[in-house]
């Protein structure tokens, strides 16, 4: 069966995600390494996220407005086989991503001028070795930036009300792991990676209002260790079905900068709140002849164990379709791409011990697109 083409199809649309578990925004996506061939890839996606809601606390029915901006996220990745058992690959991707600001006034509404950016990098040098055509293994090295800035204004957050953190960029290495078994006369191939966990310590800046409230200090934070199960297998002439699961310990995730840790009661004191996540894939794709090939697939994110969120996170799971294709330009080049719906869990945001709902976010939803180039050498 000759399954090229297909592949490029059944590319997931992870370049142009609409926010994935916690802040997932890549997927930590190693699929370039099971390439035929030496190939680079070159992916950019554009995602447009409508999420607003109703302040139910300090200014009951004021709606927030949209608190998330539109955002877009580039990935390269290059594969080269060294022989018959050794390849290797390079990926450079942005793992995690946060962009959000609540409209508003902090002093008249709940959660008015709350604000959120995560940014990140990561760079991933992985080798795979062949047992033989059916078992092999990969393993390597990820370094990954991370830096952030967090706000809480309103009055749902009261004397942390004008709060801001100010996280510095750091630098810290992980490590990857994981096997796959393939039929190739049937296109099956099974693969799980595990990404380690990566201990970033960011120097951070404190202050209410604009004034310091702490000396500068340490803030550690824990990108967390996930597992990627991804599979695919033809079940037809020219029809392979593919799927994947991601697992990701966000729970593990705590950021407590000292000021903050000293003003709220109880252990575990966390600017972020994020259940582990669970995005599931499932779907279909179809050669129609040399040049063309397309796809269709369903997703779902787990919502969380009740739906009060942290306000930095104002949605409770997730479910999308996506449609895509690929087109074949030469022997050398192929084009792919998709198009997105997620719809978005409804949820509260809360604030305070016991935790208080402060606002109430439902029929959102977002749009994102993404296109990919491969180019074999």
């Amino acid at each position: 069966m000759k399954t090229q083409i297909i592949a490029a199809a059944a590319v997931t649309l992870s370049a142009a995600s609409a926010q994935a578990g916690g802040l997932d925004r890549s997927g930590q996506n190693i699929g370039v390494l099971f390439e035929e061939g030496n190939v680079v890839e070159f992916s950019l996606g554009f995602s447009s996220p409508s999420v607003d809601g109703t302040d139910t606390f300090a200014a009951p029915g004021t709606q927030t407005g949209n608190v998330t901006d539109n955002f877009l996220i580039w990935s390269t990745a290059l594969k080269y086989d060294i022989d018959d058992q050794w390849s290797l690959a390079l990926v450079i991707d942005e793992p995690y991503g946060l962009d959000l600001r609540y409209p508003g006034d902090g002093a008249a509404t709940s959660l008015g001028g709350t604000a959120a950016v995560v940014d990140s990098s990561a760079v991933t040098a992985i080798v795979r070795y062949k047992f033989n055509d059916r078992f092999s293994v990969h393993g390597g090295l990820r370094y990954q930036t991370l830096s952030a800035n967090v706000t809480l204004s309103g009055l749902a957050f009261g004397g942390l009300n004008g709060y801001n953190a100010a996280f510095d960029s750091s630098g810290a290495w992980g490590y990857v792991l994981g096997a796959a078994y393939e039929i190739p006369d049937i296109a099956l191939r099974v693969a799980l990676t595990y990404n380690s966990a990566i201990t970033h310590d960011l120097d951070t800046t404190e202050t209410v209002g604009g004034v310091p409230v702490a000396p500068t200090s340490v803030t550690e934070i824990e990108a967390p260790e996930s597992f990627n199960l991804s599979f695919q297998s033809g079940i037809a002439a020219n029809t392979l079905l593919f799927g994947s699961i991601r697992y990701a310990l966000y729970e593990d995730t705590i950021t407590s900068p000292t000021f903050f840790d000293s003003q709220i009661a109880g252990p575990n004191s966390s600017l972020t709140d994020i259940d582990q996540g669970l995005d599931l894939e499932i779907g279909v794709a179809r050669r129609f002849n040399d040049k063309w090939a397309g796809r269709v697939a369903v997703g779902y994110q787990r919502s969380g164990e009740d739906n009060l969120v942290s306000p930095l996170a104002p949605t409770d799971g997730a479910r999308y379709i996506s449609v895509g294709g690929a087109y074949t330009i030469n022997e050398k080049m192929t084009l792919s791409g998709g198009i997105r719906y997620t719809d978005l869990g409804d949820a509260f945001p809360e604030t305070g011990t016991p935790d208080v709902a402060r606002a109430s976010f439902s029929g959102n939803s977002a749009l994102s697109v993404g296109l990919k180039l491969a180019v074999k050498f």
